[in-house]
């Protein structure tokens, strides 16, 4: 696909095929990782793949996120509290949960760093799978739980959970949503 196809097609999908994705596929996706920007080319962003039973723990860590969604009951509506729910507890069917994680740090400065390098990777993880057929979506919500994934993911203890993303196939037809115009200001 050309680059601004990939821009449009891009988009979070929430139900998955079961199939597998290739080994050449994740590949891929590394090397689109491996490609962002990082300050100083530090590079402190760890690509986590996660399948078969390791994946099911990690679904099941997820489904505690169900509780801390309460705290949003009064601000999203329940149709969309039963969605997150749903969707927490079963990803989707997504074969592959992919963990992105950085180094900890308490110094401002680094830690902004560090999350605007994995942001970066992250965009090249999402627009990638994109480009290759892949169904993705992008989840942050398991900051509640992101010590318990830590330990699912084998994460050392100076290093920290920054983002899921679930990759798959998409179950049935994923069209992307229209994307908003009224996001710049021009000033002079």
């Amino acid at each position: 696909m050309e680059l601004d196809e990939v821009l449009s097609a891009r988009h979070s999908c929430r139900e998955f095929t079961t199939e597998p994705v290739p080994r050449e596929a994740v590949d891929r996706l590394v090397a689109a990782a491996a490609a962002a920007p990082s300050s100083m080319n530090a590079q402190p962003t760890r690509l986590h793949f996660v399948s078969g039973e390791r994946r099911q723990l990690l679904g099941e860590v997820m489904a505690l996120t169900t509780r801390h969604l309460e705290e949003y009951v009064g601000i999203l509506p329940d149709e969309r509290i039963r969605d997150a729910s749903r969707f927490f507890s079963t990803l989707g069917d997504a074969p592959v949960v992919l963990v992105l994680s950085q180094p900890k740090s308490s110094e401002e400065i680094d830690r902004l760093n560090m999350l605007l390098a994995t942001g970066c990777v992250l965009d090249n993880v999402l627009l990638k799978a994109a480009d290759l057929g892949l169904a993705s979506c992008c989840i942050t919500f398991g900051f509640w739980v992101r010590d318990q994934l830590a330990e699912v993911v084998l994460l050392p203890p100076e290093r920290e959970v920054v983002a899921l993303v679930v990759l798959g196939y998409p179950e049935g037809a994923s069209v992307a949503p229209p994307h908003r115009t009224d996001i710049a200001e021009f000033l002079e």
